[in-house]
């Protein structure tokens, strides 16, 4: 079998090859770029693999003219540049000694070293320059079936590194069959290992968090993390049962409207999120909890998070969404309140200003926005300073 995607045979993924093969060294395609170009799914990074030591890539980059970055050098990756493109350059490890975060690993020559310690089978597959797969592990197998399969024993490969038992169900997520299920060997191993996840940092939890949620369908791989207690040990009080309605009613993904959906949580501690993620994420659950009208959430936030809180709020009280609501979001997104403070200055000054003009804003809204600004100036009138 070949991987025939177009990136294998780019001008750039060429001369990186070539700078091995023309000094006499070998080196594969490996991980995401290979599996993704079998499954025939977009691929963003290119990894290659290589028992050439780093200082060795080093040279043959210059030596050839390429851009070399000792970005984790230590550790054996040089990330290569060629016209703007990265390539990450990793030489063959085994592992020496794990804690469930980090690992101490030694260099190796062989490639089967290399595929053992990484985590999935799927994720040990291997492509020469000339796309012919190198299978070390039977990962093809797995691939095909699309089951994600821990490589060896499931519980030594999470207790190297406790994050894999995210990436478990975040794999599933994205490339398994929700038919066949889950790997019972791996939901088992994941169950088993669930107070590890307290050795990780709340910043890797979150990303891996928000790369599960980003899947299209990701309910079967949720409903077996929550079976297992993994996501109850990441959000206490998570429930699924909101999810689940929403992903009927959502307008398209979005990882952070899903988290919304699970409960209310302190996401800044918890997750460790971006702060435009983290005030998103508030701000859906405050409109969520609040009584203001989805036409004023329009108003004032937009299109887009209008639509979202409609949907929450359909999924959280098990009702239906409106098919004109959608319409009444985009009229509402776009009103413009005619009235400015200027307009009032004359009879208005000081706290009753903001009061007149903050209740004529209140009053256009509730009128689906029909009121006209003499309509509105008459009100003020009348109203005086109320």
């Amino acid at each position: 079998m070949r991987v025939t995607a177009s990136w294998i045979t780019s001008p750039a993924a060429t001369r990186v090859m070539s700078m091995f093969s023309d000094a006499g060294e070998e080196a594969f395609f490996v991980g995401g770029c290979v599996r993704n170009s079998l499954m025939k799914v977009p691929v963003s990074d290119l990894d290659v693999s290589t028992s050439v030591r780093p200082e060795r890539v080093m040279s043959l980059a210059k030596a050839c003219g390429l851009n070399a970055i000792p970005t984790g050098i230590e550790h054996g990756t040089v990330t290569v540049v060629v016209d703007g493109e990265p390539f990450e350059i990793t030489t063959f490890r085994k592992d020496v000694e794990t804690d469930g975060r980090r690992a101490v690993v030694a260099f190796s020559d062989r490639l089967e070293d290399d595929a053992h310690r990484r985590d999935f089978t799927m994720n040990a597959l291997y492509a020469r320059a000339d796309g012919t797969i190198v299978d070390p592990l039977e990962g093809l197998a797995d691939l095909e079936a699309r089951r994600v399969r821990f490589i060896d024993d499931a519980n030594q490969r999470i207790r190297e590194d406790y994050l894999r038992i995210l990436r478990f169900f975040r794999f599933h997520a994205w490339y398994g069959d929700d038919e066949a299920g889950l790997d019972p060997e791996g939901l088992a191993a994941c169950a088993q290992n669930v107070e590890g996840l307290s050795q990780l940092s709340k910043e890797r939890i979150g990303a891996e968090l928000i790369k599960l949620l980003s899947a299209s369908e990701p309910d079967r791989a949720l409903a077996a993390m929550d079976h297992a207690g993994v996501l109850n040990a990441l959000l206490p009080g998570a429930t699924t049962k909101a999810f689940f309605l929403l992903t009927t009613f959502e307008q398209s993904v979005d990882p952070v409207v899903r988290l919304a959906a699970l409960g209310q949580f302190d996401v800044a501690e918890l997750l460790r999120l971006s702060k435009q993620q983290t005030r998103q994420y508030d701000t859906l659950r405050a409109y969520v909890e609040c009584d203001k009208s989805i036409r004023e959430i329009a108003y004032r936030e937009g299109k887009k998070m209008a639509l979202d809180v409609a949907a929450l709020r359909a999924a959280f009280f098990e009702q239906s969404m409106d098919a004109s609501l959608s319409a009444e979001i985009e009229k509402a997104a776009k009103a413009k309140f005619p009235v400015s403070a200027q307009d009032l200055l004359a009879d208005f000054s000081g706290p009753a200003l903001g009061t007149i003009l903050r209740n004529l804003e209140r009053a256009w809204i509730e009128s689906g926005f029909r009121l006209t600004y003499e309509d509105l100036m008459k009100k003020a009138e009348r109203d005086g300073s109320v």
